[in-house]
């Protein structure tokens, strides 16, 4: 089977699930966090390189007060809690996005997780945390602009090693859980031509089986990059 490098994916559906449940909005959340952990060690048993997860949007922010300081513990309990996990599985940690807008203490984890697992060979893990695909662009056009460099220079190679995601692959393939059909900001330039996979299923109910129904169906794609 043709196993992709590099996975994108949306864990959607998580207050929705919740909704289905009966519950506080939060404890989905809190089931998505932990399936996002278990996914990461499918795509790593099944050979991916890479896996980028959008853990946290630029417009995520507009959100309520008592939710997005929820969602910042839960990502800052993500990096602490499996940080021995990462280094027994040899998993590099690394997170992309707004950094200066996250409270201090996640801004703490991160440097610790980022700098322990720089080693580690087996799966790139990148969270996508106050990320934005149209964010990403225009930062790197600033940097270029900053750093003058001439416009005989600036090629799709040069701008792409101004991106977040520098030193990665483009993704293979984009899975979306929770049923809708866009992009919604994320990766925007890196998914030029990402294969798009979507399930209907809510992503705390997403399971190992669906992983390897998108394997199959990514397996079936013919890509031929516009050739």
């Amino acid at each position: 089977m043709n196993i992709p490098q590099h996975i994108v994916l949306f864990p959607d559906g998580n207050r929705r699930w919740a909704k289905q449940k009966g519950i506080e909005s939060l404890e989905g959340h809190m089931q998505g966090y932990k399936n996002l952990v278990d996914f990461s060690e499918w795509c790593k048993n099944r050979g991916v390189k890479a896996l980028t997860a959008f853990g946290f949007s630029t417009e995520n922010w507009s959100r309520t007060e008592k939710e997005v300081n929820y969602l910042m513990k839960l990502l800052e309990k993500c990096l602490v809690d499996n940080l021995e996990k990462y280094n027994k599985e040899g998993v590099r940690v690394r997170i992309i996005g707004q950094r200066e807008r996250l409270p201090e203490s996640l801004q703490k984890a991160i440097k610790i997780t980022e700098e322990t697992t720089a080693g580690n060979l087996n799966l790139n893990l990148n969270l996508a945390i106050s990320y934005g695909g149209k964010w990403d662009i225009l930062e790197a056009v600033k940097k270029i602009v900053e750093e003058k460099i001439p416009e005989d220079k600036i090629n799709e190679k040069l701008f792409e090693s101004y991106l977040s995601t520098n030193g990665l692959p483009d993704p293979d393939l984009i899975i979306r859980a929770g049923g809708e059909m866009r992009l919604s900001n994320f990766v925007l330039w890196q998914a030029a031509y990402s294969e798009l996979y979507f399930s209907p299923k809510l992503w705390p109910d997403f399971t190992e089986q669906d992983l390897d129904l998108a394997l199959e169906e990514f397996d079936k794609r013919a890509r031929r990059f516009g050739k």
